[in-house]
């Protein structure tokens, strides 16, 4: 039976023809096993995932692994990004049995959801120390068929373990220049002075810790932090980790010198470095960061941008190599003999811009397009001309797959990322782009009872409910879309989420976050994890959006709340300060205020006002709220009571809005945001 086909995730749909009877997770899917007396296997993954691909190639596709699934076990599929909670409670699970995790995802559960062993990939034939994945399934078979009592106990064992399993508790209060001191010794321990980044191979782009670095050399003026960061961000983007023709960045590089990636491009990834970049240029006036905030902006408006307005997940790695085989970095890489193709007489010198050799980067000798040199001893005439033929032929290659699903949380990254893009370089259509996306949200995603769904597909809503991050990122986008636009009406969205986070998610007594809300389905173990992955986590993305909407309305209940949940910040920042960055970032934004700018004029199209503003905009303060109207304006509270002087338009900078004397002059704007 077919139970997939009709799934909004892509990657569900991508198994939807597989011999294996796959179910959806459901509670129809372990009443079944209950029934028929089964073990579960569950197996996670995501569409981009190259080994998710493979396993299924090797297994999942192949019918004698099939038949053998079908009869002893019910298959449940499931897409870790339409359900985040599903996947962090297994997950944790894999990680506390193995000491490592990862995708494809392979649990085995009782008919109760309760799980008792654990991998992740299996190949078809043993392998390099591995199992089969059939050894794999004919060694669970016996053991349930066998030992079910001893199966039982020790699936009772593993839920009751990470039942009594706890995050860290947190302190009383929000971090402190101490903390925060301690935090960016530990970071200054942790990095590569001499590729940038922080660790070894493989190597993530850090992004929150990046926001971090930046804001605390805003508040403090700490030139070392200020110097990791633009280094960093120089390595990354002169390396094979970014696209040098599309603009965009890959998911992370096999390397310490950010040479060779792991070919996905994930829209979270794109959004948070794009606001990465725009502030490393706001802070610094670097040309390298203009030029790759832009690139990497047109990128998601260019391959990820949906026909309903929003924003597709990922690209794949894999694509077709031109003989019919998916193969890993096939659309990215090049040779000298294909520059000559496409270069005639200039292949030389793309080979040398580009760090194109005989002896290739990559495998097979091909090589990933890097910047080994100084941009400046080359033509840069020639060069555009090099990269625009370079991104045409390219284009005419079989493209990586898209996924498509829309993901609430990622979508208000991108929200924040493009509207303040667009604000600080006069593109009004990265704004506009930013809005569509921000429609979406408000069209499909959120229900009469300003409850968000997870995800959609085609305009049409996914049966997901949204978890923290889904309404902590949603928040935050929605804010930065009203300071940039000046539209009240995302203050007043961004606070019904945020309502809803207080109510469903927080826990009254000790202001600690829940990745899910309180009426969610019940799994083996309610997820709460402060820490960040790829993406802020969601309990510092709320904590940061509640802190923005304190700043905008004033708000008491928001703004405490923000301030405890920083609380876990103060206990984990100074000992794990890579995996809690934007946590950190909040912080610095509570210790400076955060600052409240409001701009009044005499109308929208005023260009005095709009000089206010995008100066305002431009205010490197960590977590400054921005609000812009005129003085009979309603739609912001910041503008209550302000008033234009000697007719004029006026910029008042407030903290806790306690506000310092109006100015109407840009440059004395500039210097209160110093």
């Amino acid at each position: 039976m077919n139970r997939l086909a009709h799934e909004t995730s892509p990657y569900l749909l991508q198994h939807a023809d597989n011999p294996v009877d796959w179910w959806p997770w459901s509670a129809e899917a372990f009443d079944e096993a209950r029934r028929t007396n089964r073990p579960v296997l569950l197996s996670v993954g995501y569409s981009s995932c190259h080994w998710c691909h493979v396993m299924a190639h090797e297994s999942f596709e192949d019918q004698a692994t099939a038949d053998y699934l079908n009869e002893h076990f019910v298959s449940v599929k499931v897409d870790r990004e339409e359900r985040p909670d599903v996947d962090a409670v297994y997950m944790e699970a894999v990680q506390a049995a193995t000491g490592h995790g990862g995708w494809p995802m392979t649990v085995f559960l009782t008919p109760d959801a309760e799980p008792f062993y654990f991998g992740t990939y299996y190949p078809p034939a043993p392998r390099h120390g591995m199992p089969s994945f059939r050894q794999v399934l004919e060694g669970v078979q016996q053991a349930w068929t066998t030992r079910k009592d001893e199966v039982g106990e020790v699936a009772g064992k593993i839920v009751r373990d990470l039942a009594q399993r706890e995050i860290v508790r947190q302190a009383a209060e929000a971090p402190g220049e101490q903390e925060l001191a301690q935090a960016l010794l530990g970071l200054t321990r942790e990095y590569d002075p001499q590729r940038g980044g922080f660790g070894g191979a493989p190597k993530f782009p850090p992004s929150m810790v990046l926001e971090f670095l930046l804001r605390h050399h805003a508040r403090t003026g700490a030139e070392g932090a200020l110097q990791m960061a633009v280094d960093t961000c120089e390595r990354m983007a002169r390396g094979g980790i970014y696209d040098q023709l599309g603009g965009g960045f890959a998911r992370y590089s096999v390397d310490r010198d950010w040479i060779v990636p792991h070919f996905e491009k994930m829209l979270y990834d794109n959004a948070l470095l794009c606001r990465v970049y725009a502030h490393l240029w706001r802070a610094t006036g670097s040309d390298l960061a203009r030029r790759v905030a832009l690139e990497t902006a047109d990128f998601l408006v260019r391959e990820l941008r949906t026909p309903e307005g929003g924003f597709a997940s990922a690209l794949d790695a894999d694509s077709d190599d031109g003989t019919g085989r998916h193969v890993e970095g096939a659309y990215y890489v090049w040779t000298p003999a294909r520059l000559s193709e496409v270069l005639g007489d200039d292949a030389g010198l793309a080979a040398q811009y580009f760090g194109v050799t005989e002896e290739g980067t990559f495998e097979h000798g091909q090589s990933v397009l890097r910047l080994p040199q100084t941009e400046g001893v080359f033509d840069a005439e020639k060069i555009a001309s090099v990269r625009r033929r370079l991104f045409d032929a390219r284009a005419r290659r079989p493209a990586p797959g898209r996924d498509d699903k829309v993901v609430a949380a990622w979508n208000g990254l991108a929200v924040a990322a493009l509207a303040e893009t667009g604000a600080y370089f006069g593109r009004p259509d990265l704004v506009e782009a930013a809005l569509g996306a921000a429609d979406l949200l408000v069209r499909v995603h959120l229900d009469e009872h300003a409850r968000l769904a997870r995800t959609s597909k085609d305009g049409r809503v996914g049966p997901n409910a949204g978890v923290l991050e889904d309404y902590g990122d949603v928040a935050e986008g929605f804010l930065a879309l009203a300071s940039v636009t000046g539209e009240g009406v995302w203050l007043d969205f961004a606070g019904l989420l945020l309502d809803q986070v207080l109510a469903r998610f927080t826990d009254p007594e000790t202001g600690a976050l829940f990745d899910t809300a309180s009426d969610a389905e019940r799994l083996i173990r309610r997820p709460q994890d402060p820490t960040d992955n790829a993406a802020p986590s969601g309990w510092t993305a709320a904590a940061g959006a509640l802190l923005g909407y304190a700043a905008h309305t004033g708000s008491e209940a928001h703004r405490t709340a923000a301030e405890r949940a920083l609380g876990v910040v103060k206990t984990l920042g100074p000992r794990v300060p890579r995996f809690i960055g934007w946590g950190l970032a909040v912080a610095e934004a509570l210790l400076d205020g955060p600052r409240e700018v409001a701009v009044v004029g005499p109308g929208p199209d005023d260009e005095r006002t709009a000089a206010l503003h995008r100066t305002a905009l431009l205010g490197a303060a960590p977590g400054a709220v921005v609000a812009c109207g005129t003085p009979e304006g309603d739609e912001f509270p910041l503008l209550a009571g302000r008033t234009l002087i000697d007719g004029a338009p006026a910029a008042y900078v407030c903290r806790g809005f306690v506000c310092d004397l109006p100015v109407t002059d840009p440059e004395a704007l500039r210097a209160k945001l110093a």
